[in-house]
Order: C-alpha cells, then sequence, then structure tokens
C-alpha cells in the first residue's frame, strides 16, 4: 500500500474553532480492534477543555480508510490535546492494530464546510468560498424571511432574530452549503 502525503495542510487561521481530520487505513480484519481503539481516543478528547464534538466515520468502500474528526474551539485547546499524556497513551498502546495515518489536517473556520473528505486539497481562496457562501444564504434568506418573517413578526427583536439565526445556520449547514460547495466544487478547486 502506497502511503499520501500526512504532513499537516493548514490554511491561514482565522482564530476561529479547529476541526482536526484524520484518515487511517485499516488491515482487513482488523477494523473491530480499531474501531475499539478510536472510540477510546475520541472520547478520552472529548473530556478535554475546549473539545467541542468528535466523529468516526468507517469507509465508504472496503478498502478505504477510516476517518476520525475532532472539533476544538481554538488552536490552543488543539493543542493542549496533541501534546497531552492521555494521547500519547493511546498511541503508545496501539501496537498490533494494525492501522496507519495517511492524511492529516487541520480546518479552521469556513474551511470546513469546503473540505473534501480522503484528499488534503487546501480550501479554495476565501474571496471563492466568500462567493459561494453568499449563493447559499441569499436563497435561505429569501425563503426564510418570506415564510418565516410573517409568523415571527410579533415576536421580540432579540427572539425573531435567534429563530431566524438557528434555522439559517442549520440549513446552510446541513442543506446549502454541502449542496453549494457541490455544484460548484469544479469552480472552487480551480487555479
Amino acid at each position: 500500500m502506497a502511503i499520501t502525503d500526512t504532513s499537516e495542510h493548514a490554511v491561514p487561521a482565522d482564530n476561529g474553532e479547529v476541526s482536526l481530520l484524520i484518515a487511517r487505513q485499516v488491515e482487513p480484519g482488523y477494523e473491530e480492534v480499531f474501531e475499539s481503539w478510536a472510540r477510546g481516543i475520541l472520547e478520552t478528547a472529548a473530556s478535554f477543555p475546549d473539545h467541542l464534538g468528535y466523529g468516526l466515520f468507517r469507509p465508504a468502500r472496503e478498502g478505504a480508510p477510516w476517518f476520525l474528526v475532532h472539533r476544538f474551539r481554538d488552536q490552543a485547546a488543539l493543542r493542549r490535546w496533541q501534546d497531552s499524556p492521555e494521547r500519547a497513551g493511546f498511541f503508545a498502546n496501539c501496537e498490533g492494530h494494525h492501522h496507519t495515518e495517511i492524511a492529516r489536517r487541520e480546518l479552521h473556520g469556513m474551511e470546513t464546510w469546503f473540505a473534501e473528505p480522503g484528499t488534503a486539497r487546501p480550501a479554495p481562496p476565501r474571496w471563492k468560498m466568500a462567493i459561494s457562501s453568499g449563493l447559499a444564504i441569499f436563497p435561505i434568506s429569501l425563503v426564510g424571511n418570506a415564510v418565516l418573517g410573517p409568523v415571527l413578526v410579533d415576536l421580540h427583536f432579540v427572539l425573531r432574530t435567534a429563530a431566524f439565526a438557528a434555522v439559517f445556520s442549520t440549513l446552510m449547514t446541513y442543506v446549502a452549503m454541502p449542496a453549494v460547495s457541490r455544484l460548484l466544487r469544479p469552480w472552487l478547486t480551480s487555479g
């Protein structure tokens, strides 16, 4: 098996949240042992201050890598985890688990919407991310104001704004940005 680039590819940070995406190749027959190890390391990281969540993603097809995702409030929180004896202990005790890290990438801010799993390709330029985000925000704002505006008109300004923010951010994260980044992928990844 060829090892891909395992160096970190960080795009300039915006001092916000950091997501760490790790791809690990697991030898056939060792998936159960690896999954137990991965859940242990993810749950241990979750007990650290300013850890915001994690995910473990099984391969999309046989032979494809597993993905582990950690989210941290900021770079300092990620560094505390990376330098911790708890994390070191997991790697000291993974002998015989038959898994290898094949890629690692830190994602900052909006980059997480544009990351393509399985690649170490850097995020698009910020101006392209801004245009893509605007294209996603516009229809959500238009429909949201048309549908929710009349319903929420009697709510206090702060509550109405909170309702819009909750609905819009959810739709941006789970519907609009995945669709826009998929539709515009050729443009986003072009030089």
